[in-house]
């Protein structure tokens, strides 16, 4: 690994393309791509699966649509205050970017160390064992538990051809994100019509929102749980910040995607919920581990198969929007030296980020094989709500220490605080309520992170044979150098 920011602008390569400091990233997506990006990677297989685990932490239908319409808003506050940081340090990396600038390299490189090896690809690999539940199911009616071999078979295809895509063309990737946007905005509206017609038909059952806060539980660590299967539904809200120098007109573009995307993705989630209260009483809810599917069965008859089919379209297409936004910042984590040099590299033609994705693949491969979605969700959403608390904790930084820093775009400084104690509820509640040995193996992680950041960053310490992968790989792929696309 290599300390510093860009490297090799000055190399020729045959064939490459070159913006004005040398090869980089196109930009390429625009508004509407931005929102599609959004949407894309939020609504994926959460809604069709954590409605249940929400009821079972809240105990009651009104507290878990209070906690849906909560996740929403937070996500919202949170994305406001990301886009004021994306126009204070207007580079592709998200958090990871904003803490560096802010507190350095030290706990720059501890967000990514915990977000490259495990968050990213863990999130990647709950939602591809998510499309291959959906994707397989229709082959094994009847069938209670489905063959792990199958399903674990189907998620690494499915992540190979994500590979392939991304690899191929940004614009490709681009075009498949609006696809898969469509068909799930589709399925949902399906849904909440579904659910308006049985309503209307006076099929409803309506009891359980008579009685909606019967038995809501009252222990904070149970509520803080339930938020964080909710907050799963909504990981993705700062995608955009992730590919920020993949962005046209980002200063505008990002603030307007996000006030579209968010408050969409809010409204269908709370109507899709009311939709499934109204068509499964709350036993049926808690006894299925595939929600929409159970209700398809109910309110589609012949057409139920259609359920399934658009629920792996959704989580295929959120699994690209996680994938493709991964691999970026893996890719502006190497630029800058927390990761090794070949991973900031891009292809000479295709201008994409081919190590970083093919990187982003491997570990995601090694984490679908023991992988358990509800143990993956906890995890992976505690790493996040860590990594954002200190994020947040950022603007409030610059607001006390830089006021004179031109801000295009300023959020009031009351929402920053808010989802900075958010965060830290989300983190603390569950370790003082209900200790687990996960949240110890958390810890034992991230302070594994301090021994390789001083040994292979701080000490530049880089094995001979690491440099001769390096390049013998970087020939092989067919990569170079690239630089930094804020202009």
């Amino acid at each position: 690994m290599e300390r510093g920011g860009e490297r090799g602008g000055g190399e020729q390569v045959a064939g490459q393309e070159r913006g004005a400091g040398g090869l980089r990233l196109r930009r390429e997506i625009g508004l509407w791509s931005g929102v599609s990006l959004i949407i894309g990677s939020m609504v994926g297989s959460g809604i069709f699966m954590s409605p249940q685990g929400i009821l079972v932490y809240v105990g009651s239908p009104g507290a878990s649509l209070v906690v849906w319409a909560v996740c929403g808003l937070l996500a919202t506050l949170s994305a406001l205050c990301f886009a004021e940081l994306g126009a204070l340090v207007p580079e592709s990396g998200g958090e990871y970017a904003y803490i560096l600038h802010t507190f350095g390299s030290l706990p720059a490189f501890l967000v990514i160390y915990s977000f490259v090896l495990v968050g990213r690809p863990a999130s990647i690999a709950a939602i591809s064992l998510s499309f291959a539940e959906y994707a397989v199911a229709p082959f094994y009616p009847g069938c209670s538990s489905l063959p792990q071999a199958v399903l674990k078979s189907m998620a690494v295809t499915c992540i190979l051809l994500l590979l392939l895509v991304n690899c191929w063309s940004s614009k490709l990737a681009t075009q498949l994100n609006d696809v898969c946007t469509v068909a799930k905005v589709f399925s949902l509206l399906v849904i909440v019509v579904g659910g308006v017609v049985v309503l209307g038909q006076g099929r409803g059952r309506t009891e359980a929102l008579l009685s909606a806060f019967h038995n809501t539980t009252q222990q904070t660590g149970r509520i803080s749980m339930a938020f964080y299967q909710g907050l799963w539904c909504f990981d993705g809200w700062n995608t955009l910040n992730y590919v920020l120098e993949e962005l046209k007109n980002p200063q505008q573009n990002l603030v307007w995607a996000l006030v579209i995307a968010i408050p969409l993705v809010t409204g269908l989630y709370l109507l899709v919920n009311i939709s499934y209260l109204l068509v499964l009483s709350p036993n049926e809810i808690l006894s299925t581990d595939a929600m929409a599917v159970s209700w398809g069965n109910q309110v589609l008859g012949a057409w139920a198969w259609l359920v399934p089919l658009a629920v792996a379209l959704s989580t295929f297409g959120s699994a690209h929007g996680t994938f493709f936004s991964g691999s970026r910042v893996c890719y502006v984590a190497a630029r800058e030296g927390h990761m090794p040099r070949l991973l900031s590299m891009v292809h000479t033609r295709r201008l994409t980020p081919t190590p970083a994705l093919v990187f982003t693949t491997a570990v995601t491969l090694v984490l679908v094989i023991p992988g358990n979605f509800s143990n993956i969700v906890n995890f992976f959403s505690f790493l996040a709500w860590v990594t954002y608390g200190a994020t947040f904790s950022c603007l409030l930084y610059l607001r006390m220490k830089k006021k004179n820093l031109p801000r295009p775009y300023k959020v009031p400084t009351v929402i920053p605080v808010v989802v900075l104690l958010a965060s830290l509820y989300l983190v603390l509640a569950p370790i003082m309520d209900h200790p687990q040995i996960e949240f110890l193996y958390i810890f034992l992680f991230l302070l594994s992170g301090f021994l390789v950041y001083f040994l292979f960053v701080y000490f530049q310490h880089q094995p001979q044979c690491l440099q001769t992968a390096t390049l013998h790989l970087q020939l092989l792929l067919e990569v170079a150098p690239a630089t930094k696309n804020v202009g």
